[in-house]
């Protein structure tokens, strides 16, 4: 997948770096000034027009949830992409490409290169195949003495740790990988489950990644997930951060908006941070888990996750024990922030923040890859404003393998259709935008 400016024109026709790929966009006029979105090749520009054209129309999204959901979960052969090369061409020219960063080492080393090469500062790579089986109870698996069970537990855990060292190999210095705690397998999500210590197998990955990791300049961002495992999510997190997170900041851990103890909850680890002597690597999102985590424990409204998201997103960028976070003790601990939103107003806001001068806590801005471009450009070198660290959350593997991630998008999109069309109009408008510039409509005459 390419995502990058057009080289210049030579010759005739489009030509690309190596595969031909970039598409050339005569320069706009004086009367047609480039926008954000000038940096992106017309092929995503269209594919993203299409992807969010679907995603907000009604008569066309429930089939296409419906058609995506059944290759996210069928084990039908003609139903999966890695099996029928004509599903896998249909699929990976659509929507894998437009989400995904590719299934190779130099798919993905192209897409990362061709992000930082129109101005982002870095990527967020996650390895998408989910390890995560259905299986036996808690008591079930820890009392189970089969040989060929305890060998199916240990591959789990085998496979995830080589897929996780593997990302973190691709990434870059300065990059981000994803850490899922429970693709390690079913032993770890009972573990998580039960508040346990990480498994000796398990626990002895997570230190091998983390030592690459540290050693190429590589951070963690461990993933949130369901509220039933979270709090083990959160040990885990905070046991390794002990260790990591001393002179540099290695792992962040992530912390959900939406969730109304959210406040307390980083209140707490920033206390224990500063109390232990260690750094807290902060991701701030809205939320990933609203149709399966407890109602109760959700804001009543949207208004009240957008206000909990701002709050504490100022109260971190500016080291204060303000907001949801007032009643801190202490001295605020040393921190780094990473800013996950596709929401243009929290960007603003959080961006406010930096530009006036008042930030003393590192930030990183983020969003998905194939999604709110039209916010993303605008965080890009050469755009109004103070510079910024923006960055794309990309995710890794075989066709097959994206499909439940891929799936999960398409009911985002579904769950956002304000911002979905949005983003659909701001594509279209990019391409009226190009199709002027090319036929010189609106320039003005020059006479000899």
């Amino acid at each position: 997948m390419i995502l990058g400016p057009a080289p210049p024109l030579v010759g005739t026709g489009s030509e690309g770096l190596s595969t031909g790929a970039y598409d050339v966009v005569p320069a706009p006029s004086q009367e047609i000034p480039a926008t954000p979105l000038s940096v992106l090749p017309l092929k995503v520009i269209l594919r993203s027009l299409f992807v969010s054209a679907v995603s907000s129309s009604k008569p066309l999204l429930p089939p296409s949830l419906y058609f995506m959901s059944i290759l996210a979960s069928s084990t039908n052969p003609l139903l999966n992409p890695d099996k029928n090369p004509v599903l896998r061409f249909f699929v990976k020219q659509i929507f894998y490409d437009h989400f995904c960063a590719g299934e190779t080492r130099e798919e993905v080393g192209k897409t990362i290169a061709d992000l930082k090469g129109i101005g982002y500062s870095g990527v967020m790579l996650c390895y998408a195949r989910e390890a995560v089986p259905e299986g036996a109870s808690s008591s079930e698996l820890l009392s189970n003495n089969d040989p060929a069970v305890r060998a199916a537990i240990d591959e789990e855990v085998k496979m995830w740790a080589e897929g996780t060292l593997r990302t973190v190999s691709l990434a870059q210095a300065g990059d981000f990988v994803a850490l899922k705690f429970t693709g390690a397998g079913r032993e770890s999500l009972v573990n998580l489950a039960e508040r346990r210590a990480p498994p000796p197998a398990v626990a002895e990955s997570i230190d091998a990644i983390c030592s690459l990791a540290a050693s190429r300049g590589v951070r963690l961002l461990v993933d949130a997930e369901h509220a039933a495992i979270q709090k083990g999510i959160d040990d885990w997190t905070l046991t390794y951060m002990r260790k990591w997170n001393r002179g540099r900041i290695c792992i962040y851990s992530t912390y959900q908006a939406y969730l109304k103890s959210c406040g307390d909850t980083l209140k707490a680890h920033l206390e224990l941070a500063r109390e232990e002597g260690f750094s807290l690597g902060v991701k701030l999102v809205r939320g990933a888990y609203l149709a399966s985590d407890p109602r109760h424990l959700i804001h009543d409204t949207k208004a009240n996750t957008d206000e909990m998201y701002d709050s504490l997103a100022k109260a971190v960028l500016t080291r204060r024990w303000e907001g949801h976070l007032a009643g801190g003790q202490g001295e605020f601990p040393e921190t780094s922030l990473v800013l996950g939103t596709h929401n243009p107003e929290s960007v603003q806001s959080a961006r406010a923040v930096v530009e006036s001068g008042e930030a003393k806590t590192e930030a990183v801005f983020a969003q998905l890859m194939g999604m709110a471009d039209e916010i993303s450009t605008t965080l890009l070198p050469g755009q109004t404003g103070a510079p910024v660290k923006a960055y794309k959350y990309l995710v890794w593997g075989t066709t097959g393998e994206c499909m439940k991630y891929l799936l999960r998008r398409a009911y985002e999109n579904s769950d956002a259709v304000g911002r979905t069309r949005d983003g659909r109009d701001a594509m279209a408008r990019e391409v009226v935008r190009r199709v002027k510039a090319a036929f010189g409509i609106g320039q003005r005459r020059i006479e000899a």
